[in-house]
């Protein structure tokens, strides 16, 4: 008769460990119909409900009968034998509780019986870990989980700006910090970055972990074929961290546009790309169209525009509505030439309201002369450059307080 379920801690505790190893070694020699299990334990091929079974860590195991026999523990069995201990023949050698076994025979014990109590010290060290969820919107509920995650946040690495892109999040779920993401940040430092600087350049450049890093390394080469030198490159990188992610082809086509549309040297053409990287890896639909706005609408020739983006390369990549705007007013508002603004392209990277509060408050003066070849002549430079103490004292000759006092008015 099985035992019921309800005895069975009551059972398992009256059993001597010594006791289930000798009928475990037992068990090993005496063959069994049915289905084999780990450890050599075989299984009935079939089971009746009247079987009780508990759980040994994630494997069960039948407790109606532990060696080859139909009959179970019975009232017919003397109580001298309740604790379930065989017969065996005197060569088979057991091993003992007291002494030390073997490493082959250590796999033939069973995993700890959870039904097995423990005392309080036991159970207050356990550390119930928490489980790593299956699916999240968020980053943070991986980054106890993830070494790598730990890690680049260590670096400065905003992950809250890239779980925004799904890709990018699962992208950084399965690498490995050794293998893949090890080699890359040993790469950026030799290349010049910065320990502060790499969790800004990760954070926008996170695709670079996907990059082979010997095409990382042609990349650079090619860099450094054109008279890039090291400085230049640790620079163009720096601000355009997209910049080690385009082909060696697409590099090279970028570079020769610029230098056939704009018509530059290679020298002005290299010192360009370094001033402004971005333009090697962002639209090129900006900058032809601003070319031709700066010819066709504006009224520059060739030479004045090669001249104004050499010396403020932001304008081939500026708002259409903001270069008209500034041009409308200074040119036409405030009467400065074109040959004029041609000296001072500056003006094209200043905030509209400023120009416009200036003249105003210049021109309430009786000061707004901007005629190089009259008296009390204020160029655009200084116009747009200087705060507002220097603007007041030096152009304005009024306090700051004034200057704000007018601003009210506007």
């Amino acid at each position: 008769m099985a035992l019921p379920a309800q005895q069975i801690p009551r059972w398992l505790n009256s059993i001597k460990l010594s006791s289930f190893i000798n009928a475990v070694q037992l068990r090993k020699h005496v063959p069994r119909p049915g289905r084999t299990l780990l450890h050599g334990f075989s299984a009935p091929a079939q089971m009746s409900s009247d079987n009780c079974f508990f759980q040994w860590g994630f494997k069960t195991y039948k407790t109606s009968s532990l060696w080859n026999s139909s009959q179970s523990i019975n009232s017919s069995r003397p109580e001298s034998q309740d604790t379930l201990t065989p017969s065996v023949e005197p060569s088979e050698k057991i091993p003992s509780f007291d002494s030390e076994l073997a490493l082959d025979e250590l796999d033939d014990l069973p995993p700890r019986s959870p039904l097995q109590p423990i005392s309080e010290e036991e159970a207050i060290q356990i550390i119930a870990c928490p489980p790593f969820p299956p699916a999240s919107y968020t980053l943070q509920d991986y980054v106890d989980h993830s070494e790598t995650l730990q890690k680049l946040v260590l670096l400065g690495v905003d992950l809250s700006k890239i779980e925004k892109h799904p890709e990018a999040a699962n992208l950084l779920l399965r690498l490995d910090f050794e293998k893949d993401i090890k080699q890359i940040l040993l790469f950026l430092k030799d290349l010049g970055l910065e320990d502060n600087q790499l969790g800004t350049f990760l954070t926008k450049n996170y695709a670079i972990f996907s990059e082979d890093l010997e095409n990382l390394r042609t990349r650079v080469a090619y860099l450094q074929s054109k008279n890039f030198s090291k400085a230049d490159i640790t620079q163009m990188v720096r601000n355009a961290p997209f910049l080690l992610s385009f082909s060696v082809e697409r590099l090279d086509n970028r570079l020769g546009f610029f230098q056939k549309e704009l018509e530059l040297s290679v020298k002005k053409t290299r010192d360009l790309i370094v001033r402004l990287p971005r333009l090697l890896t962002g639209s090129l639909e900006p900058v032809k169209e601003n070319m031709k706005v700066y010819r066709l609408e504006l009224g520059f020739k060739h030479n004045e525009i090669q001249h104004m983006i050499t010396r403020i390369p932001k304008m081939l990549t500026a708002n259409k509505r903001k270069l008209t705007q500034t041009f409308d007013y200074v040119h036409n508002v405030m009467n400065i030439p074109h040959h004029i603004i041609v000296k001072f392209p500056q003006v094209f990277n200043t905030r509209f309201f400023k120009i416009k509060e200036r003249h105003q408050f210049l021109d309430y003066l009786g000061r707004a002369q901007y005629d190089p070849q009259k008296p009390n002549y204020i160029s655009l430079e200084k116009l747009v450059s200087m705060p507002d103490e220097l603007f007041c004292e030096e152009i304005a000759k009024a306090s700051v307080k004034d200057f704000e006092k007018f601003l009210k008015t506007l």
